[in-house]
């Protein structure tokens, strides 16, 4: 009798278990049918994967409601209409903004509601006739709108990544780097001329800055030169060149006033050439009677020659 008691127990705590399950499922469905719920509709321009119905509707982390139903818009299939419900104490108000974040790894995705402030309208609306709300687009779901693009993307790198280092290349690049290698060994050899090259273009570099220093302080001492004493000359030279130019003036004057007086002056020369010709001629044979004289004095006078015209 004993087992058939414990049996009993048993049986007997296993249904008073399951019916305390189901008046607890039945008070909580009773709880969610007395809720009351205010309707949204929120429009998307772009896919919504992994939004299904039954996803939590969250507000700043906090679920508020959940998906109801999601459709096509019947004007432009690339956008897709969500009915969701939220908690009627949750205000949605015009401002608030609304987009997809991802719910867990498995890239479930809710909505979800951030932002708004009192100042803005709330919306209200009713499940046969519910306010639009757009939603904005997500960073998660621009990065998967835009996977297929980046996958082909990669595709084409590797494609020209292998392209690249090809055989043909390889040898080229393995040939470029032993050439690199020599003339990296070649400097190597001919570290101690480098250095001592270096050293020169160092000094040469110094030499340069002194010679730089040097003709700039040049130009300061010739442009000083020029703003002081240069200033002088040039006032020197154009006092003497207007002297000259009042001199030639005053000459032009004279001139022009004895013009008559320089004429005859002019003519008086022409006639006194000839005469001046004569006497140049009896001196030529003065001179020669002297010499003739020096040398024979007696043969000159005894002999009483003429004296003959020296040639002109």
């Amino acid at each position: 009798m004993e087992p058939k008691a414990h049996h009993i127990i048993i049986g007997l705590f296993t249904v008073i278990i399951a019916a305390a399950a189901l008046i607890f499922a039945l008070w909580l469905g009773k709880s969610a049918t007395d809720r009351e719920w205010a309707w949204y509709e929120i429009g998307f321009d772009h896919p919504v994967s992994g939004l299904s119905r039954g996803n939590p509707v969250q507000y700043s982390g906090v679920e508020v409601g959940e998906v109801v139903d999601l459709s096509l818009d019947s004007e432009n299939p690339s956008h897709v209409r969500v009915l969701i419900r939220v908690d009627e104490n949750v205000k949605i108000r015009e401002n608030t903004r609304v987009g997809l974040v991802l719910a867990n790894i498995t890239g479930s995705m809710s909505v979800r509601f951030q932002g708004g402030t009192t100042d803005s309208p709330v919306l209200e609306g009713s499940r046969s006739d519910p306010p639009l709300i757009m939603a904005e687009p997500s960073v998660f779901t621009s990065l998967l709108d835009n996977g297929e693009a980046l996958l082909s993307k990669a595709e084409r790198l590797l494609t020209n990544a292998n392209t690249l280092f090809s055989e043909e290349n390889s040898e080229n690049l393995t040939r470029i780097l032993r050439n690199a290698r020599v003339a990296t060994d070649g400097l190597m050899d001919r570290r101690t001329e480098l250095e001592q090259l270096l050293e020169r273009m160092n000094d040469a570099s110094v030499r340069a800055a002194e010679a730089s220093t040097r003709v700039s302080a040049f130009a300061n001492n010739a442009d000083r030169l020029l703003q002081s004493e240069g200033k002088n000359t040039l006032e020197s030279l154009n006092s003497a060149i207007a002297s000259i130019q009042t001199t030639a003036t005053r000459i032009e004057q004279l001139t022009a006033s004895n013009e008559g007086a320089l004429d005859e002056g002019l003519q008086g020369l022409g006639e006194l050439s000839p005469a001046l010709r004569e006497l140049r001629s009896t001196l030529r044979n003065l001179n020669h009677f002297t010499r003739r004289l020096e040398d024979d004095p007696s043969s000159t006078i005894w002999n009483r020659e003429n004296i003959q015209e020296a040639p002109q």
